[in-house]
């Protein structure tokens, strides 16, 4: 744990004796303290990870929530991101909606990275939206723009697609 010269940290701070004030005694364990008293977890290294190399198999595939769900094409098979993108009402196709089981999460994933293979520029997302997970596929201003993809996940077999009307991200 680094600490600055002269730098009180947290716990020391809250063992200070102050004169007519009752006393704070702590008991904890080293790796506590160092959770506590060092640098934001941002800014430090995780514990034996600092020299293993990134797995690319554990790319996160999701997208949390409505607020970060911004994608675009990229090539990669990465996570998608527009930037200086805007937030407006528009469609998407709902390719799966199960319920809130792990074979059910399995399936909204294969059935994201089925679509990702036979369309690699529409971005995919897949999300846990209580009680159930979602696989929804693009961003589309027009229903008719919306159609055109719905006709083609069908012809691929995903007979239960169909239409969503939800806020989207698009490029300007």
């Amino acid at each position: 744990m680094l600490q600055h010269a002269g730098a009180q940290t947290f716990t020391q701070r809250l063992q200070k004796h102050t004169t007519g004030q009752g006393t704070v005694t702590l008991h904890q364990s080293n790796d506590i303290d160092e959770l506590v008293n060092s640098a934001p977890a941002a800014a430090r290294p995780q514990k034996g990870t600092a020299s293993q190399a990134p797995n690319p198999s554990e790319k996160a595939n999701t997208t949390a929530g409505n607020s970060s769900e911004t994608a675009a094409p990229q090539d990669d098979g990465g996570q998608k991101v527009i930037r200086n993108g805007i937030k407006t009402t528009g469609y998407r196709i709902q390719a799966f909606a199960g319920g809130n089981s792990r074979k059910d999460r399995q399936q909204a994933m294969r059935t994201g990275e089925n679509i990702k293979q036979h369309f690699p520029n529409v971005p995919v997302y897949v999300h846990f939206y209580s009680p159930r997970w979602i696989c929804r596929v693009g961003n589309y201003r027009t229903m008719e723009e919306a159609h055109q993809m719905l006709v083609s996940l069908r012809n691929l077999g995903f007979s239960q697609a169909t239409i969503i009307k939800t806020k989207i991200t698009v490029a300007y």
